[in-house]
């Protein structure tokens, strides 16, 4: 089969006609899997909301057995792997799971070991989402966009294409995504082949979503950038909610959507604070820490609870967690704690773990760090674990298998961080607009902000309090 073949194969594979845009994509994919294309090069997909991106590789990935190819679907994160797996109809995994040895308890430690073989070959690896992938993301000491493209070219004939949104948020810490920049890629001994995708499919053009998306997309791109603008009328799918509205318009959006497809999203870890507080007390009326059924997001990344569950690789830095029943509480060396089970509904399994309380009200991205300095004073000076002429270097082992130590650090789930819930999609999205300073409205970190606010929404977006013009 030649290239011209493959690619209208991929266009059979198509459930719509697809678009002149796409019919350009699918033809530069085909060149890119045929035999001619240099085993040194990256295919860099940046494709924005609503253009179609995971319909076209859903037909990449079923048509790829007729030229003798098999593909693999990666994401960064669980929730990712699962929204891909979704969309293209394929299994997708996490990027760690696939590319990392990791240690058991049996072993003594957890974590990450190494990069496992690439035992592939012929294998076209699609890395959705690539564009949360910062070059310094660590797991285990190790630097993830580096390791992700030693495994896939140690490979017979593998090939990496990554997927990602340039509007979106960069990885923390980052002013772009590394794993979308083609000099940064070339800088690691790549030749790089780009494609962008802009143009909304026909299906998605009575969306408000995808308007207001595309309208924040290609204002971000203008010299100035102008102060953005939200449109209302006349779609369905988008609302405006003004402070004193926010409560009916959360408990409605509750009942119809469920509170596990409804998502806050606000600009800072204490603004997430004080909006969880706020629904836990007022809307669902809990006067407890922690109740059956409530979503919690996982604030650091963890290795031990599922150190021995081949299934998954680690418990990831925003994945969802749903308690599913509280076997106790405790409180040590000034550290609140739970025994907990949870289910992850992103890796389709129950657990059993212990959790870290006192990490659901702390304003810092995971535990306080005065909180997280006496928690490691505590657990290093055990005196059931240690004897006092413990060595610090033996202690400092030993803590790595002690559940106290290892416990899950959470938060809870309604309102959260945009770079938190970055991989997901929700039904139902509250956008918190409020309190904007004006000389940030016109920056492209608030523009990335809110467009990648806007398209974790599936069927509604609400913007809380705007300070911008509304049409």
């Amino acid at each position: 089969m030649d290239t011209l073949q493959f690619a209208e194969s991929i266009v059979d594979s198509l459930p719509f006609e697809p678009t002149r845009q796409q019919i350009g994509l699918i033809a530069a994919l085909a060149r890119y899997c045929s035999a001619s294309t240099p085993g040194d090069t990256v295919f860099l997909l940046n494709g924005y909301a609503g253009t179609g991106k995971t319909s076209v590789t859903g037909a990449l990935v079923r048509a790829l057995p007729l030229i003798g190819m098999r593909a693999v679907l990666l994401a960064p994160t669980g929730r990712a792997a699962k929204v891909l797996s979704a969309h293209a109809g394929h299994t997708a995994w996490t990027i760690h799971r696939r590319i990392y040895r990791h240690a058991s308890i049996a072993q003594g430690s957890t974590g990450v070991t190494g990069i496992a073989e690439n035992r592939s070959a012929n294998t076209v690896f699609v890395v959705d989402e690539a564009s949360m992938i910062a070059a310094g993301d660590t797991a285990g000491g190790t630097n993830l966009l580096e390791d992700l493209i030693h495994y896939v070219f140690s490979g017979i004939n593998c090939r990496l294409i990554l997927s990602g949104d340039t509007a979106q948020l960069p990885p923390p810490g980052n002013n772009e995504s590394p794993a979308m920049t083609p000099d940064i890629l070339r800088s690691m001994g790549l030749r790089v082949t780009r494609a962008v995708i802009t143009r909304t499919v026909r299906q998605s053009r009575d969306s408000g979503i995808l308007y207001n998306a595309t309208r924040l997309r290609r204002d971000m791109l203008l010299d100035p950038i102008p102060v953005p603008r939200l449109a209302v009328t006349p779609f369905k799918d988008i609302h405006i909610s003004e402070g004193e509205d926010l409560q009916d318009s959360l408990d409605d959006a509750y009942r119809q959507y469920g509170i596990g497809d409804t998502l806050l999203i606000t600009r800072s870890n204490r603004r997430a604070v004080q909006f969880n507080l706020a629904i836990r007390s007022t809307i669902l009326d809990y006067e407890t820490e922690l109740v059956r059924g409530e979503p919690l997001m996982i604030a650091r990344n963890n290795y031990f609870w599922t150190r021995d569950i081949k299934a998954v690789d680690f418990i990831a830095n925003g994945d969802i967690a749903i308690v599913e029943t509280i076997h106790g509480t405790e409180t040590r060396g000034g550290i609140r704690y739970a025994d907990v089970t949870l289910r992850l509904p992103d890796h389709d399994i129950t657990l059993d773990t212990k959790i870290m309380l006192s990490s659901l009200t702390s304003e810092a991205p995971s535990l306080d760090p005065d909180l997280q300095r006496r928690h490691m004073d505590s657990c290093l000076n055990d005196s059931v674990l240690f004897a006092p002429d413990t060595p610090y270097p033996q202690r400092l082992t030993c803590l790595k298998n002690d559940p106290y130590f290892n416990a899950l650090q959470v938060k809870y789930a309604y309102a959260v961080t945009c770079h938190k819930a970055q991989g997901g999609q929700w039904r139902s999205v509250f956008i918190d607009m409020g309190m904007i300073q004006p000389d940030a409205l016109t920056t492209i970190d608030f523009y990335r902000w809110l467009y990648t606010a806007t398209t974790r929404a599936t069927d509604s977006v609400t913007y809380i309090a705007p300070t911008i013009e509304i049409q």
